[in-house]
């Protein structure tokens, strides 16, 4: 819709006399229409005749009133002239705007009739309109009030702002109105004057003033003043009110456009006529009846003459100046009128013109008193203009303290403001922190003015802003004058900060003050223009203090009022403050924000050189300001002009902060919400703005010496205190990171900034801040807000004291008085209009208190007045510390930080780390074990993580931690998760919530919910007999014959190297597998494989302690080294070893050898089959390769590999005695073995007479070597005496039982103690226990150290032999390295091995089910107890796709590996690693310490607590129904009851099934449910299931379908129910009840404390809920539109990742969450695929109420996708989704397209699809990919909006993103 071109001549409103077209003077006209005897003082208009009285205080009849009587309005006057004459009451109803009270005046002023005014305001009661008492002499007087001496003595009472009254208040003039007639308060009854003249007949007036009766004056009238509701926002008229008034329309538009034209070019005739006509042709096309569609705001005509006279004072401006003076179109247009808006303005030539220059060149004192000359050059010329000033023009001390740097930008708009206040006041309107105070102190300087702030806040009322009450010392009440008021009379300027928050209601006091320059105060006193004033004055003959007796005061020529505001809020009917009233008031003027080149320009002058970092941090935040992402742009107020001065003060005193550290501290980014933190990371990023290297925390010194006091490298003089009582202590702890935040503390302290902490709750910010004020010596005022706060309360408290009103000073105003430091504790629980008073304080040093007194700076400057009673003179050491709670969710506090965030150094105190944490719980619990700390720190961690992520409610804080390790401390019999409970118990009737705690908590080890008695250990077989088998000799030095010397061929190593690599930390979850039984399973971890790589080989390295050891994982595929600490820790450390180690393609394997002593910190990989050796340092990165070869041998062995393709040829590694830096390299088949010197960097070579299958360390330089095929001989390989030599002695093997093929040999000896419990007899002898095929273990005596004599062998033999495999005919492989599968443990005599399911015996396979999740076994053989039982190991979560390379490393899935005394670690294909504990002694043990931490349940507390009930159940049934549906706790009568038995409810036990009937839930405990008998369970199961079978029935829902429901909602289920809790969070928070005020019962309003003392009733205030004011806006739903993909491409490649049904799961958590909701949240489901863009399957007005319809629409979207045509309409589908939505009224509007990434396929460009998502920036619009082909959703993601996109390749991460994605948006 387009505005019409030209508008139609109706009349408006004209403000000085016009001339006629024959200019023939228009002076004549009120002769004809109006004339007046001065003779007889009759009045004649338009024929109608009144005889005129002489008024008897003439001071109170209107004068002056600048209105043309043309014809619209005579015919006003004559109408209400005829009204008059009939004793009719009048009502003048018309747009906002002065017009309707102008006209009135001019009628009083005509008739010279007296006038009582009253605006009308919300706070407006009923003793302002009758009588009000007041306390003279002790005693409470009645004071008449405005409507009773108007109709006492005969004057007009005249009632402006109808509308803003609430609709209990005016009807206490209705009969008044109708019969004249009014009983009063003090006895006294007003009578009508017929009634009472009547009664003089038979009565005397004394006898009728002893009967209290009162004559109304017959020539009292009401002259009503309002708007039209609905249309404008008020209280409609109450009908009886309505009746009693004659109404008439009165608008600016009844002036003919010609005339109002010619009443323009009079008054401004340097202003050209188009000029003239083309804003007047506007204004009226914008009030034209054909624009009402648009909804566009009134054009204040009546305020044109001010907007031509700025033009007339500087003609060189150009017309467009005027438009934007009233109407600022940009701020108040909506968005789908502007262009309309646009249209018309450049129709009438009004649009946007070039900046030309403008500033202010020159100011001098003016000819008159009050007024300066101020010299103007607009585009090139010179204009001399007369401006009103204040008294201190020219004057020294007027120089700010704090002088304002003027751009180019900031001086043209310092001149239009000064052009401006020479016509009007004026409203500066600008987003925060951009600099109006400062600009608005600047033009109080230049002009001389003295400024008088008034802080405007929600809750205040008309009263607060003229008068407030108060007593006399003896007890008298008294008005006292609000700063407003001061600033009129002395000719102050007035600065109305915050007028956006500000009621609207509120402001009506003042249209007359700042239209008229008059005003009516509470008490009755008079404020008159000074030209009004003077003619009075004059006129009477009386001096100024009489007529201050009269109670008539001089309204000061020089005093303006600026407002300054932010930006109004478009659509929201909160945040629109802007309206047609509030633009009738003012002259405004738009200030943006600066850009780039005038903030560093302005930054620079303020602060010095600007360095690098700084100038970042200025360029990014103009990223901010200028980017087209919503979130980006919310966070640009944190980066405000005024914050980044405190940025360049703070990064100059101290320049290592970095430009990242400096962004994320004013943002506040740790508490951002997620999508608003990955926004922020996102444009850091593109700004190449990195963050600071993660430096480990480091300890800081933290002293007082010498008087300074120093932490870290700041240093500071601590203060000297006259009394230290203030000064605070506490108990404090030191640790490193809260050193480091009280070092920053001190940076902003030494800087003399106000800080703000915020925080979660329990995080330490009052401990903080207490022990830096303790170190500082700093004494402390403390005062805590809550939601009653008030600004009466923040800053003074009034009591009553012998009837009298005293002014208690609060903790703020003593602060200030000593200069103190002021803490103010719970900032964000008080409303921000309350703590918004804080701003002038803290920035301008300034403040009102509401007892009048004032704060102000004691430095001279600006305003500085001279010391009195009511000024307060702020301490030059007063400084704020301001403690709030981190907004959004689950605090739901006011959110202080985005209100007055960046007017503090604010700094986020976040939980310690986990490092920091510990060392704090260890001060507090010395004596509780480092292992129970860490389980309280790690799940502490993990819980708040879950809090962040949304996935629980409540972040728990060290303060919790803290009570768990004092209970401890204090009782450490108690067990962990008895205490841990004192904590979690509070979630204990959330089930969803308990099952997340328990997770985490079980995960860390904490077994909260288990039972000490709960041991899970594996079912143990008794070994078969031990059998002495043939002894095994070896040949002795003596029989040489026997003895092979081998001689050694030695070369060097070659180092090739050293290469610099960097290891990379990536994150790892263990997981305690304790967690709610004992078992042999310690605990778990999956290392972060790469889909395909593959183990090739684990080992542990021993450290001093079994808690020091490092776990090492080679991994093939690529090659690459895993290391992680076996007992603690979070992250691995991954090092790639491809680049240096080569590799054989498929078959690589690689193996691992950590080295010892001087190389401790290395270790040598080889890979088998090229042989390729590299040496890795892992403290430096550095590595090196390895040739134990020389060239030929190179080139021979690969001429050998080539030729030889039979046989798989390679060379293995043994590194059993790495530990002395020497491995052994051998050949399977082969006849070669290498030894590798570390230390002494050689290599000797050997060429063995055998083919060698396996070579072991059987002692410290023994080697047992096996050969390969034939008997399987074995040989005994050592040095020879003078080491110049290898000796190989072979080993021969008795009669009896062979032993088979050696698999492990132990190194150390068996001790004693193990030998003699396994052999059933007391044996001490050197003797090894090894492993073999035919055996679970043996134990040979005296191998290998007696070689003289025969070693016996006793082994313990399997029951069945295991056959060696044959793979396709051929011959077998050499064998595998058992050393993978099969660990030998001498020190606790057991033998761990691997085993599938096909190796265990039969016996114990029938015991053990087969099980899909059982992929191997441990089997574990200890043979001093002669048992041996087997360990089942889950089955990996994905298998690789390398299964055929895998097998040839290992020949189970699963590497074992020993781990200290009795400990096993295993490591599946997939990288999870499991850590066992399989040691008699060592499960006894940790046994008993697992007891300890699950606490004795055994104590007589568990007696009681079993007792609970009382009652033992009888027979299931559904219970009777309570009709009241009142809640029943207990008992076996109700349905829908809790904690009770038998009957269906909730938290009961023994009922037939769960019904809620709504009410909170006595959960009964598990354990007595389980005591429930066997048939009464039973009767409630089949009870259950017949109301089951009913409930399907009535929904008509199959079982087949109720479980197929089931199984989808259970997998969404926790997530469903996180976001449910904060979806009612936010619900709570929007019906939290408001102060009701002027209640007859309820709290005592301090407010209201003088009329209490009065007697007047209405005194109290009560919590209410508020009901919404008539004509606001009605508060409207959020909606959410979800855009679900159901292309065929869905369905195509849910098979490969589950894409289509993630999708349904997140459409289903959608529905479920949101039931409920119906009347907070709407949503609606639409899916697009090749044939549609809007497939609809949930209505906004039909949502789905229960499973079957849910279930439908899930069948619905699956059979779209599965039968649709091809094709992706993704595009079109997102913005018919948006469009659709904006163009809905909703609070807030929510777009989400679910789609996979597959757009390439149908041309869909990123940069297409991003213009959509970003199209409207009032819709949150985001995209989750649920599928991709490989990086497809990667790499579309970072071309889309940051913060815009998510890829979701998981079904855990939908909800969380989903959530994300909400709390972003509903919490903003």
């Amino acid at each position: 819709m387009s505005l019409l071109v030209r508008a139609t001549p109706r009349a408006h409103v004209l403000f000085v006399p016009l001339k006629r077209s024959s200019r023939e003077s228009f002076a004549a006209t009120p002769r004809r229409y109006i004339s007046a005897d001065s003779d007889a003082k009759v009045i004649n208009i338009g024929g109608i005749r009144k005889t005129l009285q002489t008024p008897l205080h003439p001071e109170l009849v209107p004068r002056l009133i600048e209105l043309t009587s043309h014809q619209s309005v005579l015919r006003t006057l004559k109408w209400m002239l005829q009204k008059d004459l009939l004793g009719q009451d009048m009502f003048l109803i018309g747009p906002p705007g002065h017009f309707r009270r102008t006209v009135c005046m001019k009628y009083l002023s005509l008739t010279q009739r007296e006038v009582e005014y009253v605006a009308l305001s919300r706070d407006t009661t009923e003793s302002d309109l009758k009588q009000r008492r007041e306390i003279r002499g002790g005693s409470a007087h009645y004071v008449d009030q405005a409507a009773v001496r108007a109709a006492t003595l005969g004057r007009v009472l005249v009632l402006e702002g109808i509308e803003k009254a609430e609709r209990n208040v005016l009807p206490v003039l209705n009969n008044l109105m109708e019969n004249r007639e009014m009983q009063l308060e003090d006895g006294r009854f007003l009578l009508n004057p017929t009634k009472y003249d009547s009664l003089l007949l038979d009565h005397s007036t004394e006898e009728l003033a002893e009967l209290r009766l009162v004559r109304v004056s017959e020539h009292f009238r009401v002259v009503a003043l309002g708007l039209p509701v609905p249309r404008y926002i008020g209280n409609p008229l109450d009908p009886p009110l309505r009746s009693r008034f004659q109404a008439y329309d009165l608008r600016p538009s009844a002036v003919p456009f010609k005339e109002t034209l010619m009443a323009l070019e009079e008054l401004a005739p340097a202003v050209t006529p188009k000029a003239l006509c083309d804003l007047l042709s506007f204004a009226m096309t914008v009030n034209s009846p054909e624009t009402s569609e648009l909804n566009l705001p009134d054009f204040p005509i009546d305020n044109l003459n001010r907007a031509v006279r700025v033009l007339g004072g500087v003609p060189s401006l150009p017309p467009q100046e005027a438009v934007a003076r009233l109407y600022p179109h940009q701020l108040v247009v909506p968005n789908d009128a502007r262009k309309p808006v646009a249209d018309a303005l450049s129709t009438f030539d009004l649009d946007a013109p070039a900046e030309t220059e403008l500033r202010v060149t020159e100011v001098e004192s003016g000819d008159q008193p009050h007024t300066a000359h101020v010299w103007l050059t607009a585009a090139g010329q010179e204009h001399k203009i007369q401006v009103p000033a204040g008294d201190q023009l020219g004057s020294e001390s007027i120089t700010s303290d704090r002088p304002c740097v003027l751009t180019p930008y900031h001086s043209r708009l310092l001149a239009q403001l000064v052009a401006s206040h020479a016509v009007h006041d004026i409203c500066l309107v600008g987003p925060r922190g951009c600099g109006k105070s400062a600009i608005v102190r600047h033009l109080a300087d230049m002009l001389g003015y003295r400024t008088e702030p008034v802080v405007l806040y929600q809750d205040m009322t008309s009263r607060d802003l003229l008068q407030q009450r108060s007593t006399h010392a003896n007890g008298d009440t008294v008005w006292l004058t609000a700063p407003l008021v001061k600033a009129a009379l002395q000719g102050r300027l007035a600065v109305l900060d915050g007028l956006h928050r500000v009621h609207g209601g509120t402001l009506n006091v003042l249209h007359r003050l700042v239209h008229d320059r008059e005003l009516q105060l509470y008490d009755g006193t008079r404020l008159l223009r000074h030209d009004r004033y003077d003619d009075v004055m004059s006129e009477l003959g009386l001096a100024p203090d009489q007529m201050t007796e009269r109670g008539v005061l001089r309204i000061h020529p020089a005093f303006r009022l600026v407002a300054l505001a932010e930006p109004p809020v478009l659509g929201s009917g909160k945040g629109q403050w802007l309206t047609p009233e509030v633009m009738s008031m003012f002259m405004f003027h738009s200030m943006r924000p600066m850009t780039l080149k005038e903030e560093s320009d302005v930054l620079q002058e303020i602060c010095g050189e600007l360095g690098e970092p700084i100038r970042e941090v200025v360029r990014f935040s103009h990223a901010l300001r200028s980017a087209e992402d919503h979130t980006l742009q919310s966070l640009a107020p944190s980066l405000s002009t005024r914050q980044l001065i405190r940025v360049g003060r703070r990064m100059k005193a101290f320049p290592h902060e970095s430009p990242h550290a400096a962004i994320y501290k004013a943002c506040l980014a740790r508490f951002l919400p997620p999508l608003a933190r990955q926004a922020l990371d996102g444009a850091l990023q593109r700004m190449k703005i990195a963050p600071p290297p993660a430096a480990a925390e480091q300890s800081r010194v933290c002293e007082v010496r010498d008087g300074i006091l120093t932490i870290g490298g700041t240093s500071a003089p601590v203060f000297r205190p006259k009394d230290r009582a203030k000064v605070p202590e506490t108990l404090f702890f030191d640790i490193d990171q809260h050193t480091a935040v009280l070092e920053a503390i001190l940076e902003d302290f030494t800087l003399g900034e106000n800080l703000l902490l915020v925080g979660n709750q329990g995080v330490g910010k009052n401990k903080l801040i207490d022990r830096f004020l303790y170190l500082m010596s700093r004494p402390r005022e403390y005062i805590q807000l809550h939601r009653d706060t008030t600004v009466q309360t923040l800053t003074v408290q009034p009591t009553v004291q012998d009837g009298r009103i005293v002014f208690e000073d609060s903790a703020l105003v003593r602060a200030v008085r000593s200069g103190h430091v002021l803490v103010i504790d719970e900032a964000d629980k008080a409303p921000t209009h309350v703590t918004c008073i804080l701003k002038t304080l803290s920035e301008d040093g300034e403040m009102t208190l509401s007892d009048g007194r004032r704060i102000q700076r004691a430095a001279a400057g600006r305003g500085a007045a001279a010391a009195s009673d009511d000024v307060i003179t702020m301490h030059p050491d007063f400084q704020m510390v301001v403690l709030a709670n981190r907004p959004g969710f689950p605090f739901l506090g006011n959110d202080f930080f985005a209100a007055l965030g960046d007017l503090f150094s604010c700094h986020a105190i976040d939980n310690p780390s986990e490092h920091s944490e510990r060392m704090l719980l260890k001060q507090y619990g010395p004596d509780v074990p480092d292992e129970l700390l860490d389980k309280v720190v790690s799940s502490f961690a993990e819980l708040r993580q879950l809090s962040d992520e949304g996935l629980i409610s409540y972040p728990y804080s060290t303060r919790e931690a803290v009570n768990i390790v004092k209970h401890l401390q204090k009782y450490p019999e108690d067990g962990l998760a008895t205490v841990v409970r004192n904590v979690f118990d509070f979630d204990s009737y959330s089930a969803e919530t308990q099952d997340s705690l328990a997770q985490v908590l079980h995960k860390h080890g904490i077994p909260i919910g288990a039972s000490a008695r709960n041991l899970q250990l594996a079912k143990e077989y008794p070994l078969p007999s031990v059998e002495r088998s043939g002894g095994w000799r070896q040949a002795a030095d003596g029989a040489v014959s026997r003895l092979l010397r081998l001689p050694a061929e030695t070369r060097p190593l070659e180092f090739r190297g050293p290469y610099r690599y960097q290891g990379r930390d990536m994150a790892i979850e263990r997981t305690e597998a304790r967690g709610t039984a004992f078992g042999e399973l310690r605990c778990h971890w999956a290392l972060p494989l790469d889909e395909t790589e593959i183990i090739s080989d684990v080992t542990v390295v021993r450290g001093d302690s079994p808690s020091d050891d490092q776990l090492l994982v080679g991994a093939v595929n690529p090659a690459g080294l895993y290391s992680v600490p076996l007992q603690r820790g979070s992250t691995t450390r991954y090092w790639p070893l491809y680049h240096q180690l080569p590799a054989d393609g498929y078959r690589s394997r690689l193996q691992l050898a950590p080295l010892g002593g001087p190389l401790a910190c290395r270790l040598v990989a080889h890979e088998e089959h090229l042989n390729g050796l590299v040496m890795l340092d892992t403290s430096t990165g550095d590595m090196w390769r390895l040739s134990s070869s020389n060239l030929f041998q190179t080139a021979t062995e690969k001429i050998r590999r080539s030729f030889n393709t039979q046989h798989e040829h390679f060379w293995r590694m043994n590194s059993e005695r790495a530990h002395e830096n020497v491995v052994v390299l051998f050949e399977p088949g082969g006849s070669r073995l290498q030894a590798l010197d570390l230390t002494e960097g050689t290599t000797s070579a050997f060429t063995l007479p055998l083919k060698v299958a396996t070579v072991s360390l059987s002692a410290p330089r023994h080697w047992l070597v096996q050969e390969h095929g034939g008997d399987g001989r074995r040989f005994v390989l050592r040095p020879s005496e003078d080491l110049s030599e290898m000796v190989l002695s072979p080993v021969t093997e008795g009669g009896g039982e062979r032993l088979g093929s050696v698999r492990r040999c132990s190194v150390e000896d068996t001790p004693s103690t193990v030998l003699s419990a396994a052999l059933g007899e007391t044996l001490s002898a050197p003797s090894r226990l090894l492993t073999a095929g035919h055996a679970h273990a043996a134990v040979l005596v005296g191998f290998p150290e007696l070689e003289a004599s025969e070693h016996e062998l006793y082994r313990w033999p399997r029951q069945e032999a295991e056959q060696p495999p044959v793979i396709g005919g051929r011959e077998a492989p050499p064998p595998s390295d058992h050393r993978h599968t099969t660990v030998v443990q001498p020190e606790t005599g057991q033998v761990v091995r691997a085993v599938t399911r096909a190796d265990l015996p039969i016996e114990v396979r029938s015991d053990l089910p087969k099980s899909p999740s059982v992929s191997a076994y441990l089997e574990v053989t200890d043979l001093p107890s002669g048992t041996v039982k087997y360990l089942p190991v889950q089955s990996p979560s994905s298998h690789t796709h390398y299964y055929s390379w895998a097998s040839n490393i290992n020949s189970t899935p699963l590497f074992v590996a020993g781990h200290g005394a009795g400990g096993v670690v295993t490591v599946d294909t997939r990288g999870v690693v499991r850590l066992w504990e399989t040691a008699t002694e060592q499960l006894t043990r940790s046994a008993a310490h697992w007891a300890r931490l699950v606490g004795d349940d055994s104590r007589p507390v568990q007696v009681t607590y079993e007792r609970e009930s009382g009652k033992d159940v009888e027979a299931p049934k559904h219970g009777k129904v309570d009709a009241t549906n009142a809640p029943h706790v207990g008992g076996n009568t109700w349905a829908g009851g809790t904690g009770g038995r038998d009957t269906a409810g909730l938290g009961g036990k023994g009922g037939p099934y769960r019904l809620d009937a709504g009410h909170d839930v006595t959960q009964v405990p598990d354990w007595e449910k389980e005591a429930v008998p066997e048939h009464v369970q039973k009767a409630a199961r089949e009870m259950n299931r017949a109301a089951y079978q009913e409930r399907l029935r009535q929904i008509r829902m199959s079982e087949h379908d109720a479980a197929m429901y089931d199984q989808m909602s259970g997998n969404v289920r926790k997530q469903v129910q996180s976001l449910r809790v904060l979806l009612s969070s936010l619900q709570a928070k929007g019906k939290e009840r408001q102060w009701l005020k002027h209640q007859t019962s309820g709290e005592l309003d301090d407010a209201k404390l003088i009329e209490g003392i009065t007697g007047e009733r209405t005194i109290y205030k009560r919590r209410g809920e508020q009901e919404p004011e008539l004509g606001t806006p009605q508060e409207k739903p959020k909606r959410l539109k979800l855009v679900t993909d159901v292309s065929g491409s869905m369905y195509r490649f849910n098979g490969y990742d589950g894409r289509l049904d993630r999708m349904l799961e997140a459409a289903l958590l959608v529905m479920e969450a949101f039931e409920g909701y119906e009347q907070k949240f709407r949503y609606d489901i639409v899916g697009h695929s090749g044939e549609d863009y809007r497939v609809e399957f949930v209505r906004s007005d039909r949502p789905p109420t229960d499973n079957k319809q849910r279930l439908q629409v899930l069948k619905t979207m699956h059979a779209h996708s599965q039968f649709c045509l091809s094709g992706d309409r993704t595009v079109e589908a997102t913005r018919h989704a948006i469009s659709s939505i904006a163009a809905e009224e909703s609070d807030e509007a929510f777009v989400i397209v679910l789609s996979d990434a597959n757009l390439e396929r149908y041309g869909i460009r990123p940069e297409e699809f991003r213009r959509v998502l970003t199209s409207n920036p009032d819709v949150n619009t985001s995209a989750i990919f649920l599928g991709s082909l490989g990086d497809q959703a990667d790499r579309l993601s970072e071309q889309l909006p940051s913060g815009r996109s998510f890829v979701c390749l998981d079904l855990k991460k939908i909800p969380q993103i989903l959530q994300q994605i909400f709390r972003s948006g509903m919490l903003s």
